[in-house]
């Protein structure tokens, strides 16, 4: 158990501040330390297996990957974003995105460095479907991933067993929230939290395993297998 910690410790000292930043209002390397040997107690995850087929692992162990897979996901998708910003994007725009950017590359960070042997390897996002130049394209395609990510987490939380894993699933989808939040304001005015999200009882959407990555599939190269992700 030592030497996990102290490698986590390391590994979290040499990150950026911002990254840094994240892990510890997450719970601390504290929190990083107990994922991470939990993960390979349990260790049913997959590892690093190239190919065309990733397996996410079973048991809590694959709910993390899945949402690793998912923060995956998004940094890409954020990165590229900044990286070939649309025509005519605002400084205002621009900075708060460049946050996004940061936040949901910390969440991929987390998830990578707490699965540690038992985290899937790194996917090939494929965003052929969307025109980085329109800010139409890429703010709907933002709407979708932030949407589909906070419905994620929603669903996959009753499958959790780990206290610590759940805590820390509640902490990223509040996270997750805010983001989809400010995307809508900057399509829709008011559309932040309407009823395309939420229900008549002010709950958000959820979504199981398999729906969300039917959904994500389009934009990931690899196929993702969740067959042996808890169901209940």
């Amino acid at each position: 158990m030592a030497k996990i910690n102290d490698s986590l410790i390391e590994n979290l000292d040499k990150l950026p501040q911002s990254r840094r930043n994240f892990f510890r209002y997450a719970g601390g390397a504290g929190l990083i330390a107990t994922v991470a040997a939990a993960c390979h107690k349990e260790n049913p995850g997959p590892g690093h297996h190239p190919g065309k087929t990733v397996d996410l692992g079973s048991g809590d162990v694959g709910i993390l990957n899945y949402a690793y897979a998912l923060e995956q996901l998004e940094a890409a998708f954020y990165t590229r974003v900044l990286a070939t910003p649309y025509y005519h994007i605002s400084s205002s725009e621009y900075s708060l995105l460049s946050d996004v950017r940061d936040h949901e590359i910390a969440h991929r960070e987390f998830f990578k460095t707490a699965l540690g042997s038992s985290a899937i390897q790194a996917l090939t996002p494929d965003f052929s479907s969307i025109n980085f130049s329109s800010r139409d394209s890429v703010l709907g395609a933002a709407k979708a991933f932030e949407d589909l990510g906070v419905s994620a987490y929603n669903g996959a939380g009753q499958l959790i067993v780990s206290p610590d894993y759940l805590t820390l699933a509640g902490k990223i989808v509040s996270v997750e929230a805010r983001h989809a939040a400010y995307i809508r304001e900057l399509i829709s005015i008011n559309s932040f939290a309407d009823n395309t999200v939420l229900d008549a009882n002010g709950l958000d959407t959820s979504r199981t395993p398999a729906q969300v990555l039917s959904m994500a599939s389009v934009y990931i190269v690899q196929t993702i297998d969740a067959s042996h992700l808890p169901t209940a």
